[in-house]
């Protein structure tokens, strides 16, 4: 780090680290004070027949988990698929939405925050795999999930040049506690590879390359899948 900006060679380097973390059994993520919520419980409710789908594509997922190789072999398939259709958070508009307003489309779900110096180093990176790879059938969803009100984390992306991923935030931890709970989160960065319909093929706790071409390849082995 030099003069309070990040540099994508410090974040190679912390990428590798997380790779090698998972290697040896240990996971590379960045917390921060508390977040188990415990005032924000989660009672969505369970959609049987959704569930009963993702559980269907296993072959999907070991997919997935096959073409994570390299920069984001630390990404992990989920073993079994599972619906997220119902996770909630605020759209680009401000307006609540789920995962479930997203059908039709691969996404790479990012959950960041501004105190968390992997998120803020792998944002450039999610930035640039949305300008080339987003479109119709999939784009990189990063959820901010400060506390409090807007001010930092638009600072935050506005300083770092983010300009193609749309402003995702929900401010209450729900949504972190709820893929605690399911997991998938252990602190943050967490990152969901979720298909069409809102099943979870493949996750990750920590930073990874995002802009290079093993992210690409795993977003084409399973993007309109």
């Amino acid at each position: 780090m030099s003069n309070g900006k990040w540099h994508l060679p410090a974040f190679r380097l912390i990428a590798l680290a997380a790779v090698a973390g998972v290697a040896a059994g240990a996971i590379a993520v960045y917390v921060k004070g508390d977040l188990s919520g415990n005032n924000a419980p989660v009672t969505a409710s369970v959609d049987e027949a959704a569930v009963a789908a993702c559980e269907a594509k296993t072959d999907l997922a070991k997919k997935a988990g096959d073409a994570a190789a390299g920069d984001v072999a630390a990404m992990l398939r989920a073993d079994p698929p599972q619906s997220l259709k119902g996770l909630a958070f605020n759209g680009p508009d401000g307006a609540p939405m789920t995962v479930a307003d997203l059908s039709g489309k691969t996404v790479l779900m990012n959950l960041w925050a501004t105190w968390c110096a992997p998120c803020r180093a792998e944002m450039p990176e999610l930035d640039a795999l949305q300008k080339e790879r987003g479109g119709d059938d999939f784009e990189v969803v990063a959820v901010n999930v400060d506390t409090g009100d807007d001010e930092k984390p638009k600072k935050f992306l506005a300083e770092a040049g983010i300009e193609n991923l749309g402003y995702y935030r929900e401010n209450s931890l729900v949504l972190f506690n709820d893929l605690k709970k399911r997991g998938l989160a252990l602190g943050l960065p967490v990152t969901l590879l979720i298909d069409g319909e809102g099943c979870l093929l493949a996750h990750m706790n920590g930073p990874a390359a995002w802009a290079g071409d093993d992210a690409k390849r795993l977003v084409e082995a399973v993007a309109g899948g």
